[in-house]
């Protein structure tokens, strides 16, 4: 996916920013070298998943969009008020037949899946009656009125909607991140109601013990100062600290050679500061807590030296951030076990809100039970009907046999044939 390369500016689109052709940074490898590092010509190389829930067919579109000669000339021309206001995505009409063919079967894939999604969820609280078309309206990223062709406006809302997506993504992970660790404390606390006064005080010491043993680590460097990208270039790349040159630095950190340093290639850099901190064999390292923190590295770079905020770092921007005093003599860098990551407010709120989960949860526990017990009534009621029926039938069946009657069937028909008379020969 070249043209997603080489549009920096249309990097703000989630199109052209996280499914750009990317692969980790190989940080534990030394390098000597910048000539020959970068990717063998036409070596496939793994997109990073954008954690959308139309991941796939994001990446299916693009796929396509691709292999039209046309479309792919437009891109590389376009810039990203062409993007925005929706005039690119009216030149899907000039494609192949071959490519809109293909994406309007993308599309009925995707269109089906959602449906099932809503049928499972729907089918999960015992809803009937569903009205598909009206719950296809809540997602954005296609044109549910017309679920069986690919139109210019598929491709204007697919943008549109990874764009909002891709700009909310980092917020919504902070979120998780603080729930997470609510939900930590809130366990915490209601472990301890549990145990008795000498248990707990043994608890809370042990807890306290493991807070200051996770916070005694070397110094972690501000993140993209040049003493953190030093010790990057003489630990893991095994380069002479001496000899440190931004340049060079770029180079040999822009793995895919597209002239950016993105957000997965950046976040690798900061292996070395989070190692200092987390380790997962250490009980008191919260390997969640080390991938927050990455998270936090990486916006405050980008927040740094991203000058046009595409969520791409170029080589001018880089060279022009370490030229910053910033650069050479930072402030100290506050890791997450020197913040306060919650209130006591925020945690009751969030309590309140669990307790209220737990209730709803608990009721329909009791409504289920309910309707078990009502349902294993029925049945007993049924076994019960059935055997009085079945000890009736059996009660005929004796009264016709006692009268010389032979039992009959189902249908009235006898069960065996009387035996004939015995002839007599004189």
């Amino acid at each position: 996916m070249k043209w997603l390369s080489v549009l920096p500016q249309q990097c703000i689109l989630l199109m052209t920013c996280l499914l750009m052709a990317l692969e980790a940074v190989p940080i534990d490898i030394d390098k000597t070298k910048v000539k020959g590092e970068g990717h063998v010509e036409g070596e496939k190389v793994e997109n990073p998943d954008t954690g959308l829930y139309y991941d796939e067919y994001l990446r299916q579109v693009i796929d396509v969009l691709e292999t039209d000669k046309h479309f792919r000339e437009k891109l590389q021309t376009a810039d990203i008020e062409e993007i925005k206001s929706g005039k690119l995505s009216r030149e899907l009409d000039l494609v192949s037949h071959h490519v809109r063919t293909r994406l309007d079967e993308l599309k009925r894939q995707e269109v089906a899946r959602l449906r099932m999604l809503i049928k499972a969820k729907m089918d999960s609280v015992q809803d009937t009656g569903i009205d598909h078309q009206a719950l296809l309206k809540q997602f954005e990223h296609l044109n549910h009125q017309n679920p069986d062709t690919f139109e210019p406006k598929d491709l204007d809302m697919l943008i549109k909607a990874a764009t909002s997506d891709l700009e909310n993504y980092d917020k919504t992970r902070h979120e998780e991140f603080k729930k997470y660790e609510m939900m930590k404390e809130h366990e915490r606390r209601e472990y301890l109601k549990t145990l008795d006064e000498e248990k707990r005080q043994r608890e809370e010491s042990k807890f306290e013990e493991m807070k200051k043993k996770h916070g005694d680590h070397p110094k972690v460097h501000h993140p993209g100062s040049k003493d953190q990208l030093k010790e990057v270039w003489e630990e893991a790349d095994g380069l002479d600290p001496n000899e440190f040159d931004p340049k060079t630095f770029f180079k040999l950190h822009d793995v895919n050679n597209d002239g950016f340093l993105d957000e997965q290639e950046l976040e690798a850099l900061f292996t070395k500061e989070l190692e200092k901190v987390y380790d997962p064999k250490n009980e008191e390292d919260d390997m969640v807590e080390m991938e927050e923190e990455r998270l936090r590295m990486r916006e405050h770079v980008m927040n740094e030296v991203d000058v046009n905020k595409d969520r791409l770092v170029t080589l001018e921007e880089f060279l022009r951030a370490t030229e910053k005093k910033e650069f050479l003599e930072p402030d100290s860098w506050e890791t997450l076990d020197q913040q306060q990551l919650f209130t006591e407010d925020e945690l009751k709120e969030f309590e309140s809100h669990i307790s209220q989960q737990e209730d709803e949860l608990r009721k329909k526990a009791e409504d289920l039970q309910k309707q078990k017990e009502e349902l294993q009534r029925q049945h007993d009621q049924l076994q019960a009907q059935k055997q009085e029926l079945q000890q009736v039938v059996k009660q005929m069946e004796q009264k016709k046999l006692q009268q010389g009657n032979p039992p009959a069937g189902p249908a009235g028909e006898l069960k065996f044939q009387p035996r004939a008379p015995l002839s007599h020969t004189s």
